[in-house]
């Protein structure tokens, strides 16, 4: 049965993607259906669906709300399967008193509030009991449908699917794992522990892979707008604060929280932000973070070549991709959304028209971009709580673009500044000196891209296929003629075909 739901999930997605009313007669599922199928096939497929959600020229609007709706709440383990992972978890007497009952449950596991032997009060998180080997049998079963459905896409979605599924499966068996969790929070405390942000405490003596026990940290959900009008809190000031954090975290850390949906961030009575669940922490290359430098300048200055350029770069366009036409696109876009007298919803059904006449083009979701996306996405949907007409453009970009300085290691002061590209002249000429002796030596190598590689390496294949196709045209029409001479008609007719491919394709 499982397997079934599965194989419906998987061909929907298929159908939607594609744009197809029918697969060998079936049809895909309604949105609502999609969104309850996921949420009864849980955390894996939950996960993967908020990962395609990111995708605006793949889904089209009735799914794309369903997916950005979808919540991983479900039941709590029933009481054999929390006795066992608590036996497990912890030693008799662990705590001085511990709540059965969960406050909070989601696909991979449920919080709990208990108190210590000092009185202190902690959030324990359990891991769902056999939730590892869930997650190992769905890669596998998502994996092979995957397999199964690749042959019917086109290069450049094959590719950002492949990278989707990819992406996912490395982040849930690291989400699934709570001493991985653990890891993440040290280090995170650690890199951030100036940000101005509160994180909680952890218990690492009565952590484990099963448990995290943490400081309880008391606050409002991020989008409770009724607490936080009503407690006089500045919500302009938060927000401000939250993209500031991330544009800290992507742009000069590379180091960022990669799901602040709004039960990760809580905002205390004195309006301090307060993050929590650290099982999707990732990385920024230096390349990937380059690259989105370079997008915002590119964006603030409205050089929308210079921008389609920078997400060939990032990898979100393709390598072949028509600069010119994209530029038009990402203009019609940003046209949209810098005008403040659109709501949101007028912004959202202008963006989908324009996408709409662009689904053709090659856009790609490479796995360094898939969580800056959504994480991108989820901070935007979070200002729109409270400011009804706030988007990236008109209401992000500024306070990115005031931080490009910072991202490209520039100091607090010009001096400082200065003195730091000083230093560097020495290696600069170094640099110069050994690339003009390569040059004098004809040693100078070119380095090309991985999307340049691919692109030739399909673009030589394809060609590959076509010269193949047209000599065995040649050779069955040489053939028919020395097996029958009556067919000497079909035979020229054959050879002509396989000369005109070759000397005009």
């Amino acid at each position: 049965m499982r397997v079934v739901k599965v194989f419906s999930f998987l061909l929907t997605i298929y159908l939607v993607i594609k744009k197809k009313k029918s697969f060998l007669l079936l049809k895909p599922m309604g949105a609502k259906e999609l969104k309850e199928t996921i949420t009864t096939l849980g955390a894996s497929f939950v996960k993967l669906s908020q990962v395609l959600a990111t995708r605006a020229d793949f889904f089209d609007k009735e799914y794309l709300h369903e997916l950005k709706e979808l919540h991983d709440q479900l039941p709590p383990m029933s009481a054999a399967e929390f006795e066992k992972v608590y036996a497990r978890a912890f030693r008799e007497g662990a705590f001085l008193n511990f709540e059965k009952e969960a406050i909070a449950s989601a696909s991979i596991g449920q919080v709990h509030i208990a108190h210590t032997h000092t009185g202190q009060k902690v959030a324990v998180k359990l891991r769902r009991e056999g939730i590892e080997r869930r997650v190992r049998a769905d890669i596998i079963i998502i994996s092979l449908f995957n397999a199964l459905f690749r042959p019917l896409f086109s290069n450049t979605t094959k590719n950002s699917i492949e990278a989707v599924v990819s992406e996912f499966a490395k982040m849930i068996l690291q989400e699934v794992s709570l001493t991985q969790e653990l890891r993440n929070l040290q280090k995170f405390a650690s890199v951030y522990k100036d940000a101005g942000v509160r994180f909680p405490t952890p218990f690492v003596e009565l952590c484990s892979d099963d448990a995290l026990v943490m400081s309880y940290e008391e606050g409002f959900r991020f989008d409770d707008k009724e607490s936080i009008f009503k407690h006089k809190i500045d919500f302009r000031s938060i927000i401000a604060k939250l993209v500031d954090f991330y544009t800290t975290q992507m742009l000069i850390n590379g180091y960022f929280h990669a799901d602040p949906h709004p039960g990760n961030l809580l905002v205390s009575k004195e309006g301090e932000l307060i993050l929590l669940d650290f099982g999707m922490v990732k990385t920024v290359p230096n390349n990937s973070r380059v690259a989105i430098i370079e997008l915002i300048k590119a964006a603030n200055e409205q050089d929308y070549e210079r921008y389609i350029a920078a997400s060939k770069k990032l990898g979100t366009v393709a390598y072949e991709a028509p600069i010119s036409e994209l530029a038009e696109f990402t203009s019609k876009m940003f046209e949209i959304f810098s005008n403040e007298n659109l709501s949101s919803e007028s912004m959202q059904q202008l963006a989908f028209e324009v996408l709409e006449s662009t689904r053709g083009l090659p856009f790609k979701l490479p796995s360094d971009a898939i969580y800056i996306l959504r994480v991108s996405a989820i901070v935007e949907g979070l200002g729109t709580t409270y400011i009804d007409n706030f988007n990236g453009i008109k209401d992000i970009l500024p306070i990115l673009q005031k931080n490009i300085p910072r991202a490209l290691g520039a100091k607090e002061s010009i001096l400082e500044t200065l003195m730091e590209e000083i230093k560097e002249i020495p290696f600069l000429a170094k640099d110069l000196k050994s690339a003009v002796k390569k040059i004098s030596q004809n040693e100078l190598q070119v380095e090309l891209s991985l999307d340049q590689l691919e692109w030739i390496k399909r673009d030589f294949k394809e060609s590959q296929k076509a010269t193949a196709i047209s000599f065995s045209l040649m050779l069955l029409g040489i053939f028919a003629l020395l097996y029958d001479k009556e067919l000497k008609v079909l035979a020229a007719t054959l050879l002509a075909f396989g000369m005109a491919r070759i000397l005009y394709k």
